[in-house]
């Protein structure tokens, strides 16, 4: 049987002819192919335990709605459940937040209308270019990685920009039992980069995912997806559905988050399942601090530990963080565990 060292597949140079088309997996789908491509085939072992993976459940990912969060009554029920859907899922969606669904339906068509446009038009913006601000690309990790995920993906990076953080980094300040402006104040609102996905019907979505399993590396993220689903949640050893809420916003808690709060926030693995119809759109953006916070010690807020409850992680670098998360793939091991006591 032929395997992926065999003479038959040449994993590199296939990796580097899909790169050299600058079409990314919608090139693919445009081109015709009936069979998803070797260097999207996930392991056998990932595939079998999916099967171990597919009971049926009757719980869902925690939904908070923000109505009325002005209330000093309904802000303490907001922000206990903040405190438990970060403490035990590390996920959750927030409805009814103010940000009108227009903007949202304009965002998610903006996306779309990018990556379906002339192909020339947008071959100029790819890139692997890390010094690129705004760049086109598939698979940042495409080159260190198991296996490619079917996505492509526009990227905007403004670590110098100061973006109006809105409710949660107050909420989960409090969530925490800290002043409502602490994480604000140390610079975790700050620092945002705007990651936008294309997901392309896939015509063997049971080989391949749209993102394989991972946790976010930075302090918070804030997606928005639209009507296609797919994104799912490991939460106690079993995978959960994201179901799309009209006018939702996805919010899950980064490593840095789980680290500032010496784990009583939950970082969690999450990924992205591939589908035969599409596209799944979805636009997140990666809170991971100013540019200012990457030469300073990182570690578990003061306020948060004691006797009782001592440090788990050990005090960091951003930069030193960054650069080992940069130099890896999703499949490597998370910079986090680098740091833990």
């Amino acid at each position: 049987m032929a395997t992926e060292t065999s003479v038959n597949f040449d994993r590199t140079k296939e990796l580097k002819q899909f790169d050299d088309t600058k079409t990314g997996v919608k090139g693919l789908v445009d081109s015709g192919i009936l069979n998803v491509p070797k260097i999207f085939v996930r392991p056998a072992e990932d595939l079998a335990a999916d099967e171990l993976n597919s009971s049926q459940k009757t719980i869902e990912v925690p939904v908070i709605d923000l109505s009325n969060i002005g209330d000093s009554i309904r802000r303490k029920e907001i922000v206990n459940e903040v405190k438990i859907a970060s403490g035990e899922w590390g996920f959750f969606q927030v409805i009814n937040h103010g940000i009108p669904l227009s903007v949202l339906d304009e965002m998610i068509e903006g996306i779309r209308l990018f990556n379906e446009q002339d192909l020339e038009l947008k071959k100029e913006m790819y890139s692997r270019d890390s010094a690129k601000k705004v760049k086109f690309h598939s698979n940042f990790d495409l080159y260190t990685s198991k296996t490619a995920d079917w996505r492509d993906t526009l990227q905007l990076t403004f670590l110098d920009s100061d973006p109006d953080p809105s409710q949660m980094p107050p909420l989960l300040s409090e969530a925490l039992g800290l002043q409502p402006d602490h994480l604000n104040s140390i610079g975790c609102s700050k620092g945002c980069s705007t990651v936008t996905h294309y997901y392309p019907p896939c015509p063997q979505p049971e080989l391949t995912l749209g993102v394989r399993k991972h946790a976010d590396a930075g302090i918070l993220t804030v997606l928005l997806q639209n009507h296609m689903g797919g994104l799912q949640v490991l939460h106690d050893s079993q995978w959960f559905d994201v179901h799309p809420t009209r006018g939702g916003l996805v919010i899950n808690v980064g490593d840095l988050l789980q680290v500032l709060s010496n784990n009583k926030f939950k970082s969690v693995k999450h990924r992205a399942i591939s589908s035969h119809v599409g596209p799944r759109i979805s636009v997140a953006c990666f809170f991971s601090g100013h540019a200012s916070l990457l030469d300073k010690p990182f570690g578990p807020i003061k306020k948060l530990i004691s006797e009782a409850n001592p440090p788990r992680y050990e005090e960091f670098l951003l930069k030193e963080y960054f650069a080992k998360f940069f130099a890896s793939s999703l499949d490597s091991k998370p910079p986090i565990d680098y740091y833990k006591l």
